[in-house]
């Protein structure tokens, strides 16, 4: 019977041992970082189609009207019935008219507040690319006014202003301005996101509730992206830290082969190792990584430079940082 069996050995093994030329293989895609991080921000912006905004503008419009009404014929209600609840519900709403006002004006300004980061980023990446001192010495005046009122960076933009005259070159004047302006600002953004890492590692390992990991870690990232936003300048408020969730997710999910190809795959590797030991804990370090990477894609959206001179934070550096905090050694 064996001897009716095909001979398949031989063409496997010389299949097998066959030379191949290496360049017939595929081109390998550049996946540069900066590149990659400018069309995250491109399309992160993108604000949809004209007729997404007038459907969103008719129905917010119709559902404030429809409320505006509501409201209305309650209170003339009131009066016609009774004119002490009537004048009650009259103050009530003139009240929260008011807090709605307020709220819209702050969710307006820190709308404007991000835009202003983002203005200031783009034109740094396009002083950069150009290496247009000019354009990067108005970068560096809108750096050192935003940063105005802000003591921890006094001293790096008194030695700025005094040492950007001697700079001649683009890259070294971004170069000085991050070292010596935004070097605390990282610093302070880090530790967020290290304390955020850390406290939803510690969750997940020690709390054994179904979806309390996954609260916990919604409401840390949320938290974690709005002290960031605030560090440099953003101070988003509700609907802004929605909205720059939105656009730390859409980041991640465009630079997915990047952050694969990154660290990430590390902090993975030690959870899985972790998880021999105990699965509780490997899960809490696989969702630490995933809250560090949150948070430093969070941090490159709201740093109003790109990196340049400053080595960006790695994704399995801050973990083991946050994981040596919480064993209380320093990182």
């Amino acid at each position: 019977m064996t001897d009716d069996l095909p001979k398949l050995k031989g063409p496997l093994i010389e299949a097998r041992e066959a030379e191949v030329d290496p360049s017939l293989a595929p081109a390998v895609p550049d996946l540069d970082g900066g590149a990659a991080m400018r069309g995250v921000e491109r399309l992160a912006r993108r604000r949809g189609t004209a007729f997404g905004r007038f459907a969103a503008w008719v129905f917010g419009s119709l559902f404030t009207f429809v409320l505006s009404v509501a409201a209305w014929d309650f209170v003339t209600g009131l009066f016609a019935t009774n004119t002490l609840l009537g004048w009650v519900a009259f103050v009530l709403l003139v009240l929260a008219l008011g807090v709605a006002l307020v709220v819209a004006v702050a969710e307006l300004s820190s709308f404007a507040r991000m835009a202003r980061l983002d203005r200031i980023r783009a034109e740094a990446e396009r002083a950069e690319a150009t290496a247009d001192i000019k354009a990067a010495r108005a970068v560096v005046g809108q750096v050192v006014r935003l940063y105005a009122g802000r003591p921890e960076t006094a001293a790096g933009r008194a030695r700025l202003v005094e040492r950007q005259g001697e700079v001649m070159d683009a890259d070294a004047l971004l170069v000085l301005t991050e070292a010596e302006v935004l070097a605390p600002l990282d610093a302070a953004a880090l530790a967020q996101v290290e304390a955020a890492a850390r406290r939803v590692a510690t969750v997940t390992a020690l709390v054994p509730l179904a979806l309390a990991d996954v609260a916990t870690a919604l409401v840390m990232n949320l938290s974690m992206i709005r002290a960031v936003a605030e560090i440099y300048g953003g101070r988003a408020g509700s609907l802004g830290s929605w909205r720059l969730l939105r656009r730390v997710f859409v980041s991640l999910l465009a630079t997915g082969a990047v952050a694969l190809g990154d660290d990430l795959l590390g902090s993975f590797a030690g959870g899985g190792v972790l998880s021999k030991l105990s699965r509780r804990f490997g899960e809490g370090v696989v969702n630490g990584a995933l809250t560090a990477r949150v948070g430093l894609a969070a941090m490159d959206l709201c740093r109003p430079m790109p990196w340049v001179g400053q080595k960006r934070p790695g994704v399995s550096v801050t973990v083991s940082r946050a994981l040596a905090g919480l064993f209380g050694r320093d990182g």
